[in-house]
């Protein structure tokens, strides 16, 4: 198997054969001539079914996570909807982390609990608690690691041994740590899914998901559906996530030492009560996420003293780190949790601390962000 590295430039992506363009061309035809009834020119026949410039991006995503399938789809939340229909039904279970991110939870509990799709939300680095939680009908294991926003680990192997144990399969979005930083798969995870909005664009300006399995089954009932409900990414879409992953591993590279630096300047500061990141020792699931974790990725979050009212101000303070949603772009991003990301938590078990800032550290120049987020917490 080649480096990370090469495989996010080449994977899928070798030079077209007509004109000898290295890059992959956007293919933005809704249909394609057939030779004869049935006769397909490499299988494309119609675009929400199949588009060469997607077909090199599924190739590259699999590659990356060291997959046999990937699928893209037109955004995070589609490829997770898709993946719960194809693999529940009424009276199901699935267990999913108690911070898991909004959208999810409110996709599971606003719209397929309704549809008879129960699910417990507990912590996932307790496997005691991920045991008690399993029932005859679970179907699914969801995993984050990192979590987003708390940031908290899961041991993969062990989660996919308690799964397999039960007969249910181990779903990890992967969106925080790329599969630059970990590969799920290799570690005994049935699916990883991807917001390849998120760092695999890593330039805040497409909107993507991704599913990546090596159980063929299931990717035949995942693109029937991708397929059948129709929400793929358009050809540019994927061209754009192809051009963001090809420098990937570089981008990592950077969001790690800039992550880094913020955590420990942020863990000098009075202001601050405490600070979330996998990399710092102290942290509960460090020794679980040196394991399984090339490095510990780019995103922070940390509680500051005062509670929301405090919190909202240093978001509204900084001028580097810009005060949007999402994360994982070039640039900096900070959020207030419990007010913006998470607000669907509200009021349920998964609700977040309301003192908690995250941020996006992006790749500017560290210095420029010690001083803004310093100036911003006074």
């Amino acid at each position: 198997m080649t480096g990370f590295a090469t495989r996010a430039i080449h994977a899928g992506q070798d030079p077209d054969p007509h004109t000898g363009s290295v890059i992959v061309p956007i293919h933005s035809s809704s249909t394609f001539v057939q030779d004869g009834v049935g006769g397909l020119r490499e299988g494309y026949e119609y675009a929400r079914t199949a588009n060469p410039t997607r077909t090199a991006l599924e190739t590259c995503l699999a590659a990356l996570e060291v997959g046999l399938h990937g699928r893209a789809f037109a955004s995070g939340m589609a490829a997770t909807d898709v993946l719960l229909r194809a693999t529940c039904r009424p009276g199901d279970h699935i267990v999913i982390p108690d911070d898991a991110y909004g959208g999810t939870f409110r996709l599971i509990d606003k719209v397929f609990r309704h549809w008879g799709i129960e699910h417990t939300a507990v912590g996932q680095s307790d496997l005691d608690a991920v045991r008690a939680a399993m029932r005859p009908n679970t179907r699914l294991v969801w995993c984050e690691t990192p979590t987003n926003p708390l940031l908290n680990i899961a041991d993969i192997a062990a989660l996919a041994a308690v799964a397999h144990d039960s007969d249910a399969r181990l779903v990890v979005d992967n969106t925080f740590a790329t599969p630059y930083l970990q590969t799920p798969l290799t570690l005994g995870a049935d699916v990883v899914l991807h917001s390849t909005t998120k760092y695999l664009g890593g330039h805040s300006d497409v909107i993507g998901g991704a599913l990546i399995t090596d159980d063929s089954e299931l990717d035949e009932q995942v693109a029937f559906l991708q397929n059948g409900a129709g929400a793929v990414p358009g050809p540019f879409d994927a061209w754009l996530t192809l051009r963001g992953i090809k420098t990937l591993a570089v981008r990592m590279e950077r969001h790690c030492d800039n992550a880094e630096r913020v955590v420990a300047a942020l863990q000098a500061h009075q202001a601050v009560t405490s600070v979330r990141y996998p990399g710092l020792a102290t942290h509960r699931g460090h020794e679980i996420a040196a394991k399984q974790m090339r490095r510990f990725g780019g995103i922070v979050s940390f509680s500051v003293e005062g509670g929301a009212s405090a919190a909202l101000a240093v978001c509204a303070r900084t001028r580097v780190f810009t005060l949007a949603e999402s994360l994982g772009g070039v640039e900096s991003l900070i959020e207030h949790p419990g007010r913006m990301t998470h607000a669907s938590t509200a009021g349920t078990q998964l609700e977040v601390p309301a003192n908690l800032i995250r941020l996006s550290v992006g790749i500017e120049d560290a210095e420029d962000l010690l001083d803004d987020i310093l100036t911003a917490l006074g």
